[in-house]
């Protein structure tokens, strides 16, 4: 199964993906570049991209500071969307929160039949995530409102029992936002360490998650390769990434009818083209990557395995390019 390589890392940094954003009630796709414009976003206005990240587990993580709600499954963001939290008298509770219950058409049992569409309970006093109204500032009685298109979207993906966390002080705006793809606290709502290599050409710890869906992200900004299993980072590598495209890519690892192993493109939404075109060694050859680095994940390569080629950020901007003192071209 000479196609199930690394080789695919090599990957798609040939076509330019560039999309706008949408404002609420339009069908929001983008490629995850334009989530670093988080905080750009308009009251309304979200980034739904979840190709990016098809399997995995989920999380919502909730921050009162920007007024924005991110979803991150299998450790990767994959949506972003400004919301109205809990005004003064009202406050939205912070911790780590399960959600109990999901109701499409609910309405409060305790604001005259409001009605709170896409409704996702967070406790059993009264808060939840629903689609609400959205000025630009706290406005609700405690719930996070949402866009609706939004609100619809991430209701169709969620289960009881997903993990919501939400943080922050809605009284004091936050002007900076993170800027990595990566997860940046765990499903306990503490922060996730991202380390950079330092010396290394790589690093390798399978045992961190010894199963689940496997996700790699290949960073032409940082010049860096992480692969995630089951949201957990697994390994991390110095790449040479001789591209200058602007756009973001995924590639999926599929098996023909004719049991052969390919690599594909996923067409995001808005950019069909790119549905199912066969990854070519000329965009291949545009990468390389520690030999051994790439032997490791080579050999847990499985098929639906995703490949994110983006120039954001994977947390490893220090400025500094590691030479590779043993580099391979993938092969497919």
């Amino acid at each position: 199964m000479r196609s199930a390589t690394l080789a695919a890392i090599g990957l798609a940094i040939g076509a330019s993906l560039a999309s706008p954003l949408h404002a609420q009630g339009a069908v929001a796709s983008s490629p995850p570049e334009l989530a670093r414009m988080a905080d750009k976003l308009k009251p309304g206005q979200w980034i739904w991209a979840p190709q990016v990240a098809p399997a995995g587990p989920l999380l919502v993580y909730v921050d009162l500071s920007r007024q924005r709600a991110t979803v991150y499954r299998n450790g990767v963001r994959m949506a972003v969307s400004t919301i109205s939290s809990g005004k003064d008298g009202h406050e939205t509770p912070t911790g780590v929160f399960t959600i109990l219950q999901k109701d499409v058409d609910h309405k409060s049992s305790l604001y005259n039949a409001a009605p709170m569409p896409y409704q996702q309970r967070l406790t059993w006093d009264g808060v939840a995530l629903h689609a609400g109204g959205l000025p630009g500032y706290p406005e609700s009685h405690g719930c996070v409102h949402l866009p609706i298109g939004f609100a619809r979207e991430l209701f169709g993906i969620t289960k009881l029992g997903a993990t919501v966390v939400v943080q922050g002080n809605a009284s004091k705006k936050a002007l900076t936002s993170e800027s990595s793809l990566l997860l940046p606290i765990d499903p306990k709502g503490q922060p996730v360490q991202q380390s950079d290599l330092d010396a290394q050409e790589f690093r390798w710890t399978p045992e961190r998650a010894p199963s689940g869906p496997l996700t790699i992200i290949i960073s032409k900004h940082d010049q860096r390769v992480v692969v995630l299993r089951n949201g957990f980072e697994i390994g991390r590598s110095a790449a040479i990434i001789n591209d200058d495209d602007p756009g973001s890519h995924v590639i999926t690892l599929t098996v023909g009818k004719d049991g052969k192993a390919r690599w594909l493109y996923v067409g995001l939404p808005g950019h069909s083209d790119d549905a199912g075109r066969e990854l070519d060694e000329a965009t291949i050859n545009r990468a390389r990557f520690p030999r051994k680095f790439y032997e490791l994940v080579k050999a847990e390569l499985r098929p639906g395995t995703t490949i994110l080629v983006t120039q954001s950020s994977v947390g490893a901007d220090t400025g500094k390019h590691i030479t590779i003192m043993d580099s391979v071209v993938p092969r497919i």
